[in-house]
């Protein structure tokens, strides 16, 4: 359930280099993709969404995004400010319906991310600014993290079926916690499969690097034997770049090394005609949630806005050249 991805320069085109490409059907489920891009400086690259929406969300740099559909001959325009890192910033965003030709350039270089997810409508591409997107401190104790919600049901409502958000979690603290599910298994009332994508920042905090390194989680119960839902039970070690694939089970807790910050992209659909976020904690863990009343969140959280980082550790993306 793990896919290990990282990039290769010597491989790199003149267009960048493909650092994860799973596209809907290959990530364990049948509804959810991801794709991981470098932008090579001033050269375009070109995809297509084909029967999936998707969005551009600028992981490192500034991206220019072009798109043309199903909706208009014309091309929709948007430059997305983006940020130094995903440890730097909340970034804007654009949104790209399925049967659309997108084009993505950047005039220094940018690695993007396309959280992608099959669809049965057809939408027209739209941009999300970065100061709309609400920032949440879930948790206390060492179970704080930081909920970027820019891509859930009530917040982003123009999709059909993808739902993203993404998560910070300070050096040493646990999220996704406690663990719960959202699949076929008694009793959850939705189902969604889901993609973690991980990054890790180095000893700076704010850059990402292979020495950060975290744990994750996914496992089933008898209720999942009961649904005729394959065993999974993992536990495995994270690194920068890793993706971890839960088309169902348990999962959680995402643990963060001492002394390196952890930040993952959720990806999740479902069948269901209508986008919904909810699950289920495993009831054996249930009870910690309840202890947070009276427990103080850790107060390194919020780490991140949209005018950068709560810290100062990096520049504002609006500091740079868009």
């Amino acid at each position: 359930m793990i896919h290990r991805a990282a990039p290769r320069p010597d491989r790199a085109g003149s267009e960048g280099d493909i650092v994860v490409d799973l596209a809907p059907g290959d990530a364990g489920g049948d509804l959810t993709g991801l794709s991981v891009l470098t932008l090579a400086a001033g050269r375009p690259r070109t995809v297509h969404s084909g029967g999936a929406e998707l969005f551009v969300l600028p992981l490192a740099g500034s991206v220019t995004v072009e798109v043309t559909g199903e909706h208009s001959g014309s091309v929709a325009r948007f430059a997305l400010a983006g940020r130094e890192s995903v440890f730097a910033a909340v970034s804007d965003f654009a949104y790209v319906g399925r049967n659309s030709v997108v084009t993505l350039r950047s005039e220094v270089g940018a690695e993007v991310a396309l959280p992608s997810a099959r669809c049965d409508r057809s939408l027209p591409p739209r941009y999300g600014a970065a100061v709309d997107v609400p920032v949440e401190v879930r948790g206390a104790g060492p179970a704080t993290r930081q909920v970027t919600n820019f891509g859930v049901p009530g917040v982003w409502d123009h999709a059909d079926k993808l739902i993203c958000c993404e998560l910070i979690t300070p050096p040493g603290n646990w999220s996704s916690y406690p663990p719960h599910k959202h699949d076929a298994s008694e009793p959850c009332s939705v189902v969604n499969e889901e993609i973690y994508y991980y990054r890790f920042a180095g000893a700076d905090q704010v850059t990402p690097s292979r020495d950060g390194f975290g744990y994750h989680r996914t496992y089933t119960g008898l209720e999942h034997d009961r649904a005729a839902l394959e065993p999974i039970d993992e536990l495995v070690e994270v690194r920068d770049n890793d993706v971890v694939l839960v088309p169902h089970g348990y999962h959680g807790p995402s643990i963060a090394a001492p002394g390196y910050p952890m930040y993952y992209l959720n990806v999740m659909a479902g069948p269901a005609n209508d986008r919904a976020l909810a699950f289920c904690d495993d009831p054996a863990h249930a009870w910690v949630r309840d202890t947070w009343a009276g427990m103080e969140p850790d107060p390194r959280c919020p780490v991140t806005s949209a005018a950068g980082r709560v810290d100062d550790l990096a520049a504002s993306p609006r500091e740079r050249h868009v």
